[in-house]
């Protein structure tokens, strides 16, 4: 220190280090402080340092320094006892209770020395005349952790009867302890219920809820409460992921992650935390944290993950299996050592029950990223859009088994065959098998066609020249409809990689074969059928790729070119529509007239004809679903709920939402089912049903995650899920989901405005939380981007909330510059109600700096200034900028600038009367009374014009001046006031008229009492 301290000094210093975060660091700076108080040679100086060192060790890793300080205290206390105040005499009684837990978490402190501690600390609390709740609490500690459940029954019974007093923890930890009891028991649902209070924030304190929400994560999974659970751990683990004390918590989480399917996660919490694995001051919470560690491990070796390189002790490289070795070897050599001091062996049973858990949920999305280990099983269709491609299995006739190629060949072919008949998105998968069972035969020609045929649709873009030989194996087998038809599903593979114009020369020349081969009876409807939707599907990629695509509404054409382009298409799908209608009994022509619908409601779309697009994509899904093809709507029920969306009609939208969502089912890959939820989320988030669409945002961020897209769309429905919670008022799980999701979110991806919107969210959840520093760096961030911005109210906004929050952090310095930027932004815009705002924050921070009242004077007069400008420039009709209200009328706008006025009058003599000393005597005072005073009478009359819509603000004004004028001696003139307010509100009922209508009686009593001399 480069000066001494005295005892005033010595205790800031005090108080500012019992504001650091927990840790090594505010540990040492505890001991240099005893250091610095010994030199003083005051008692008490050395009694409060020597306290101040006993809660920071307590509140650590190096619980097991504490006894040496606690020791100290307490031959002081037998000494000198006059040398303690009444505040540290109560807070040597308190930490007798840390003591008792502390000595519980020593395996080498003997229990006769515990049960020894136990009887001193009852004689001691029984002389200062304490109940002995807390004695019978620190009894039922020992006795559980002994497993002596029948003396830790009779403890519990006769802690709940005692009376409580100043010694008794406060409710929340109490409830805490009462509940982790009853879940010890196996009786869950007590448990909660016991938690309850501690949970909706009835109790709390410095570590509660975040203890109880880490005891509740293991019984709500047992209980089904999932949802709870989920919300338990984000809440929870944004409490305790700082708190370095919090060992035993941290590993409640990381045991949570590993038995719902979140080991990833779960590797993720232990890499926060190296540390944990090391820290020796308080054994009993690392036998915790590395039973819960083998468990995590063995999971993962249990997965085939064993080979896994993992975060574990310091000073080497581990594997999963290695550290899962290590951790149960230490887990169950920690817990040895307390059975040895305690005399029994249910600390180990204990562990190796914990570690010997099962998963008890396979999948519990967290909405927060996350990788999963096991890939899922390969789903059998690709999702809401990749119906075209399905349908591009269809419309081949069957036949039977041309070579005998043994039974399983046959039965193959068979089942291949039955499912390309239904259009089932498992065909081609058949196709594969028979393919592979086939190597080495001798295959009909008509065989090796259809398998060639079903390869190249599995092959995607690689599949053209099957396609082309797979007709060759048609024709050669007698059937060149069906040539034609593979032909035509060539080209149009051929215009999906960009060959549109050579596709349509190819499939316009097969049309016209197909139509001629069928004339003359050479080939049936379904194979004609496949030709014509493959000459509609060219011509309908030509049109989307002259226009673009556009999910959420229709787009109107104008361009002469692009109307041919539709016309053709619409002719096509039309003819296909004529072909296939009267054949709709079989599964193949029905899917093909549905397809038909499908393209026709599209090409209205495009045309502007939204009710129309509506209407055909409706019976589209329908014939789909009437044919028994459901996953084929999946594509058109998302589309029709996109235009359902743009219509305005709520209800259709999310009908057909959850009809895409139900036809999908399990033919969905993981894509689709991100895709299908995220947009049924959106839906219902704009009808505000935050709760369903929350559950739907998770389920797509998980799917996201499933299909390897957590940065691209797993990232935007985390960005939707932050902000579903948030609506929801769930703070804590928004902000984990948010800043979940802000790593991944990019400009060239999701676009800044999504940046933005995020850190914007995480501000408001910040502020909610209490975390204002936070709060601010979050706006200020999302300030800086959107400063670039052509339209600038963002950019001014985030900023005044950042200089609102700065506020509340305690850094008036910043939160000034923040608000002058707000403020000249507001002027920019012409919103003369921001600036005016940031105005009277500015002169409200700048009471309380070296600057004082002339500054806050100036700021407020230019902010009357401003707002008395505006309303001249109202009047003379020049009024311009956005406003707040932009839209309003005149009068409405004049209304408000009026109001405006009236309240800066109002918060300028707030400002005075609040600068005037606590002494009378000052000859200063009058003068600021009466400023003051003129300031609330200008409110008053400012607020007359505006009738009954300001009646409260005029009102406040009239009270605050009359007391104002009861200080100056004005009697008459302050009872005025008050009978005029009690005449204003009479009969008026309310919250607002009741407290005015007091006030003014409080200051007619003052003034009856102390009339003016």
């Amino acid at each position: 220190m480069s000066q001494a301290m005295d005892f005033d000094m010595l205790r800031q210093a005090m108080a500012d280090n019992h504001e650091q975060p927990e840790g090594p660091a505010r540990n040492a700076r505890a001991e240099h402080l005893l250091v610095e108080a010994e030199k003083l040679n005051i008692p008490l100086a050395v009694i409060e340092a020597l306290g101040h060192q006993l809660q920071v060790y307590n509140y650590s890793s190096e619980k097991d320094k504490m006894f040496v300080p606690f020791a100290r205290l307490l031959r002081m206390w037998d000494e000198r006892p006059e040398d303690f105040d009444e505040y540290e005499i109560h807070s040597l009684h308190w930490v007798f209770k840390w003591m008792s837990s502390g000595m519980l978490d020593q395996p080498h402190i003997p229990l006769a020395s515990i049960e020894k501690w136990l009887g001193e600390m009852e004689h001691r609390y029984r002389l200062a005349g304490h109940s002995e709740r807390a004695v019978r609490g620190a009894e039922f500690s020992v006795a559980a952790h002994l497993g002596d459940l029948e003396r830790a029954e009779r403890a519990y019974t006769a802690w709940l009867a005692a009376d409580r007093d100043t010694m008794a923890d406060c409710h929340a930890c109490e409830l805490q302890s009462q509940g982790w009891w009853r879940a010890q028991c196996d009786a869950d649902a007590e448990a909660l219920e016991l938690w309850r209070p501690v949970l909706e924030g009835e109790y709390t304190c410095a570590h509660e809820p975040h203890t109880v929400l880490a005891s509740s994560l293991v019984p709500l999974l047992r209980l089904g409460r999932l949802d709870e659970a989920r919300a338990h751990h984000l809440r929870g683990f944004r409490l305790v992921r700082s708190m370095e004390s919090m060992r035993d918590a941290y590993a409640d989480h990381v045991e949570f992650c590993a038995l719902t399917g979140n080991e990833a996660r779960a590797l993720e919490l232990l890499a926060e935390r190296p540390a944990y694995f090391t820290d020796s001051g308080e054994p009993r919470s690392k036998l915790d944290f590395m039973a819960v560690t083998a468990l995590l491990m063995d999971r993962l070796t249990e997965l085939g993950l064993g080979g896994r390189t993992v975060t574990g002790p310091a000073g080497r490289a581990w594997t999963a299996a290695e550290l899962a070795v290590h951790a149960r070897g230490d887990a169950l050599s920690l817990a040895a050592r307390f059975d040895a001091r305690n005399g029994t062996s249910y600390v180990s049973e204990r562990a190796r029950v914990r570690m010997a858990q099962r998963p008890l949920v396979d999948r519990l999305p967290l909405g927060v990223r996350s990788t999963r280990h096991v890939s899922p099983p390969t789903a059998t269709a690709t999702g809401a859009s990749a119906s075209a491609s399905a349908s591009a299995s269809a419309g081949r006739s069957g036949g039977g088994v041309r070579s005998a190629a043994g039974p399983d060949l046959a039965e193959l072919l068979a089942e291949a065959r039955r499912l390309s008949a239904s259009r089932s998105p498992e065909a081609v998968a058949a196709w594969a098998a028979v393919s592979r069972a086939a190597e080495g035969q001798e295959l009909d020609v008509r065989d090796r066609a259809e398998i060639a045929d079903h390869e190249a649709m599995d092959r995607g873009p690689e599949g053209i020249e099957l396609f082309h030989r797979a007709a060759e194996l048609y024709a050669e087998a007698g059937d060149p409809g069906e040539a034609l038809a593979a032909r035509a599903r060539a080209a149009y593979v051929l215009a999906l990689t960009g060959g549109t114009e050579e596709a349509l020369a190819a499939v316009s020349s097969l049309y016209e074969e197909v139509l001629a081969l069928r004339a003359d009876g050479g080939t049936g409807v379904s194979q004609t059928a496949s030709v014509l939707v493959g000459r509609a599907r060219i011509l309908m990629h030509r049109v989307q790729e002259g226009e673009g695509s556009d999910e959420s509404g229709p787009a109107a054409s104008t361009e002469t070119d692009d109307g041919d382009v539709l016309a053709a298409a619409e002719e096509a799908a039309r003819e296909l529509l004529v072909l296939a209608e009267p054949h709709i009994a079989d599964v193949r022509m029905g899917s093909r007239a549905a397809e038909a619908q499908a393209i026709l409601g599209e090409l209205a779309a495009r045309v502007g004809d939204a009710e129309a697009a509506a209407e055909l994509l409706a019976r589209a899904a329908e014939s789909f679903v009437a044919a028994g093809l459901p996953w084929l709507a999946v594509e058109y029920e998302s589309r029709l709920a996109g235009i359902a969306r743009h219509l305005g009609d709520a209800a259709e939208a999310e009908r057909a939402a959850r009809a895409a969502l139900e036809h999908g089912g399990p033919h969905l890959e993981p894509m689709g089912h991100a895709q299908l939820h995220l947009q049924l989320a959106e839906v219902l988030g704009a009808t505000e049903q935050f709760g369903l669409a929350s559950e739907h945002a998770l389920e797509a961020a998980h799917w996201a995650d499933e299909a390897g897209e957590s940065a691209t769309l797993g990232a935007w429905a985390r960005h939707q899920l932050g902000g579903f919670l948030l609506r929801q008022g769930r703070w804590a799980e928004a902000a984990e989901i948010l800043e979940s999701a802000l790593p991944d979110l990019t400009t060239d991806m999701h676009g800044d405005g999504a940046i933005v919107q995020t850190q914007w969210w995480l501000g408001d959840c910040l502020t909610e939380l209490g975390d204002h520093r936070e709060a601010a760096e979050r706006w200020l961030q999302a300030a800086d981007i959107a400063r670039h911005w052509p339209e600038q109210r963002d950019h001014a906004m985030l900023a005044h909330l950042a200089a609102e929050a700065l506020g509340h952090a305690g850094l008036p310095a910043q939160a000034d510059l923040a608000y002058a930027r707000a403020g000249d932004l507001w002027r920019a815009l012409g919103n003369v109600h921001g600036l005016i705002r940031a105005l009277r924050a500015r002169a409200w921070a700048a009471v309380g700096t070296d600057a004082g009242l002339d500054a806050a004077r100036e700021l407020m007069s230019v902010a009357v200034r401003e707002c008395e400008g505006a309303l001249l420039a109202e009047s003379e009709g020049e009024g311009e900028g956005e406003g707040e209200g932009e839209g309003e009328g005149l009068e409405e706008a004049r209304h408000r600038l009026v109001a405006e006025l009236g309240h800066t009058h109002r918060q300028f003599g707030d400002l005075v009367a609040r600068c005037v000393p606590d002494d009378a005597e000052e000859a200063a005072v009058p003068g600021l009374l009466e400023e003051a005073l003129t300031h609330f009478t200008q409110a008053v009359s400012v607020f007359v014009p505006l009738g009954d819509d300001a009646l409260d603000a005029r009102t406040g004004a009239e009270l605050a001046a009359g007391w104002v004028e009861a200080d100056l001696r004005l009697p008459a003139a302050a009872s005025a006031r008050a009978r005029a307010v009690l005449s204003a509100y009479a009969g008026v009922e309310g919250e607002t008229a009741a407290a005015r209508r007091a006030e003014a009686g409080n200051l007619l009593d003052r003034l009856e009492k102390h009339p003016a001399r």
